[in-house]
């Protein structure tokens, strides 16, 4: 007997403004839970100290969720100078303090210098993996493990406040970045410690800021829903809040386009490798969306033989 489905298959993006205090996993299920969505899946953890745009997952969306890790973002930070945290941000414990002997030249001096290509060693407080588990579970334990340095790209770095011994800046970063580590860096450098007392994302790839919502507006939709409809809940119930979904591939429009016939769109969705003109004229190991008839099939790349092979498919009932 099949297995009866639980939620809605709604396919599409949401762009939260998660709140300060929240883990992006809470909000994420809060979402889920408010569109009564199959799957849901969000696109790189914001911290719970830390404020603004998560784009959130829902349904055949999920499958393109790590094109989304691998974006470039966009953070407002201040960095408290004078302190050094366990964690490099608020929520850490004190364990260093400093005077800050540093003048505003020298401030603005060594936080321009991080702009361009850098080595950068993630935070024992960060969600990277390490044998499976997340760097802060053996923080937590007080247990340090080995971490690489990675490579960072700031592309830009613009300091808007410097005001006693706080630093307002925007930071416009590749993927990998962590701000706690590049503000800890910045204080170590100027001799005083530092820490992140304030995060904000504001950016997402090129996502619209205008399109952000918050969860207190999605509740009143819901709510809206629930005071109107006394037993079943139909898509036509959730179209007000379906309405602010964008569409799958908006995390996917930095790839090259390819578009394929019906007979080769039948092929590629049922897991085999295709030949296209398109296909042919890029380079092998090349990512492309792809589509048919004007609707998205999924996520191909270029193999060694010029054909396009599905990487993620679209599923549609």
């Amino acid at each position: 007997m099949a297995r009866k489905r639980k939620g809605r298959l709604i396919d599409g993006i949401i762009l939260l403004d998660k709140p300060l205090g929240l883990s992006s996993n809470d909000a994420l299920q809060k979402v889920k839970r408010l569109y009564n969505a199959a799957k849901a899946g969000h696109t790189g953890a914001l911290d719970p100290l830390a404020t603004g745009m998560l784009p959130i997952c829902l349904g055949e969306a999920t499958k393109f969720s790590q094109f989304l890790l691998d974006a470039d973002k966009t953070y407002s930070v201040t960095a408290k100078l004078g302190v050094r945290t366990t964690t490099s941000d608020a929520d850490g414990e004190v364990v260093e303090t400093k005077p800050v002997d540093c003048d505003e030249a020298q401030i603005r001096a060594t936080c321009l210098s991080f702009i361009g290509q850098s080595k950068q060693v993630p935070s024992m407080f960060s969600a990277l993996k390490y044998q499976g588990k997340p760097l802060y579970t053996y923080a937590r334990q007080g247990i340090e493990v080995p971490r690489e340095a990675r490579d960072i790209t700031l592309f830009s770095l613009t300091i808007e406040r410097i005001e006693g011994d706080e630093v307002d800046m925007i930071v416009h970063c590749s993927k990998g970045t962590y701000i706690r580590s590049l503000v800890d860096d910045i204080g170590q450098i100027l001799g005083c410690g530092a820490y992140v007392s304030r995060l904000h994302r504001s950016q997402v790839t090129d996502y619209p800021a205008d399109k952000v919502v918050t969860l207190d507006a999605l509740r009143d939709m819901r709510a809206k829903i629930d005071a109107n409809e006394a037993d079943l809940l139909d898509d036509a119930s959730f179209t007000e809040l379906d309405a602010l979904l964008l569409p799958m591939d908006s995390a996917i429009k930095s790839l090259p386009e390819l578009t394929l016939d019906t007979i080769s769109a039948g092929y590629f969705g049922n897991g085999n490798p295709v030949f296209s003109q398109q296909a042919a004229a890029l380079e092998a190991q090349t990512h492309v969306r792809v589509y048919a008839d004007n609707l998205l099939l999924g996520v191909g790349v270029i193999d060694d033989d010029g054909k396009v092979a599905p990487k993620r498919v679209v599923v549609r009932a």
